[in-house]
Order: structure tokens, then C-alpha cells, then sequence
């Protein structure tokens, strides 16, 4: 082990020590690849990356100075990850809002179809039902325009009966009169021949 060696395995040591609280108080931070926890444990191991870099310089130690190194470099590579992984997160929440709000666009979109649809078998109905009603009052109009035709037919009919009796009651009322008046003519002329026959005989007695 050379002299460079054993001040680097002691600060490795130290770095551990100080370390192990941060590092079980980061075990119990929330986040779960993302969130606090990970953050922490990041910012931890940049702070130990920039102590380790600067051992290195003030050692004089190109181990040390390429562990500090890679581990800046990890952390970067950690850090772009934590990052790519929220975005992704972000990502996969936005598209779960947008898939929600699809869901929930449909939803509403089908219950204004149903009560489209139940407004137009409503207007349908109706409009059925007033067509009926329409139908079933002009069939009560055309019975009752029927009836009022037939019922003034008879009358016609009848005031033509009337009349027809009247002039042949005027007809043979009249005919009755004429035989009456030719009676009477024929009594009277039966008459005064009786009257001249009698006065023919007084004149040859």
C-alpha cells in the first residue's frame, strides 16, 4: 500500500460513517425512483463526489480525483434518469388525464345521444298520437257532414212528398168541384126541360 493510499481508504471510511444517517433517513423519504427520496440520495452522492475531488486535489491523488470523477458522472447519469423518469410519470399522468377526459368526453357524449334519442321518440310519439287525434276528428267530422247530408235528403225528400200530395189533393179537389159544378148544370138543365114540359102541356089544355 503506497502513501497515497492510506489517507484515501481513510476518508473513504469517514465518508461512509458520516453517510450511513443521511443514508437511512433518505430510506425513509417518500418517492419511489422519483420524488424526495431519490433527490436526496442524489444530492448525497454529488456532495460526496465534490469531497472526494477535492481530497484528490489537495492529495495530489488521480485515483481519488477519477473516483470523484465517476461518481459525478454516475450522478449525472442518475440525475437524467430521475429526470427522463418524471417526465415520463408527467407524461403517463397527462395521458391518463386525457384518456379520463376521453372517457368522461364519451360518457357524456353517449348520455346526450340516449336522451336525444329518448326526446325523439318523445316527439315521435306525439306526433304520432296528434296525428291519430287529427285523424279520428276529421273521421267525426266527415260521419257528421254524412249525416247532415242524409238527414237534409230526407228532408228534401220528404218536403217533396208533401208538396206532391198537396197538388194531388189540389188536383182532386179540384176535379171534385168540376163534377160537382157539371151536376149541377145537368140538374138545372134537367130542370128547366121539366119546367118546359109542363108548360108545354098547360098550353095545350
Amino acid at each position: 500500500m503506497n502513501a497515497r493510499a492510506i489517507p484515501r481508504t481513510a476518508l473513504g471510511g469517514y465518508l461512509k460513517l458520516v453517510r450511513l444517517p443521511f443514508d437511512a433517513a433518505i430510506a425513509f423519504a417518500p418517492g419511489n425512483g422519483s420524488g424526495a427520496g431519490p433527490a436526496l440520495s442524489l444530492a448525497l452522492d454529488r456532495a460526496d463526489a465534490t469531497v472526494r475531488a477535492v481530497a484528490g486535489a489537495v492529495l495530489a491523488d488521480p485515483v481519488l480525483q477519477e473516483d470523484a470523477r465517476r461518481r459525478r458522472a454516475a450522478a449525472d447519469e442518475r440525475q437524467r434518469a430521475l429526470r427522463l423518469r418524471s417526465e415520463a410519470e408527467r407524461k403517463s399522468e397527462h395521458g391518463d388525464e386525457r384518456l379520463a377526459r376521453r372517457h368522461e368526453q364519451a360518457d357524456r357524449r353517449r348520455g346526450e345521444a340516449k336522451r336525444s334519442a329518448q326526446q325523439r321518440r318523445k316527439t315521435a310519439e306525439r306526433q304520432r298520437e296528434q296525428t291519430s287525434q287529427r285523424a279520428a276528428k276529421a273521421e267525426n267530422e266527415r260521419r257528421r257532414a254524412n249525416e247532415q247530408v242524409a238527414k237534409a235528403t230526407d228532408e228534401a225528400i220528404d218536403e217533396r212528398e208533401r208538396k206532391a200530395r198537396l197538388e194531388v189533393l189540389d188536383t182532386e179537389a179540384e176535379a171534385l168541384g168540376e163534377r160537382e159544378e157539371a151536376l149541377a148544370e145537368r140538374d138545372e138543365a134537367a130542370r128547366l126541360r121539366e119546367a118546359a114540359s109542363r108548360a108545354k102541356a098547360e098550353r095545350k089544355s
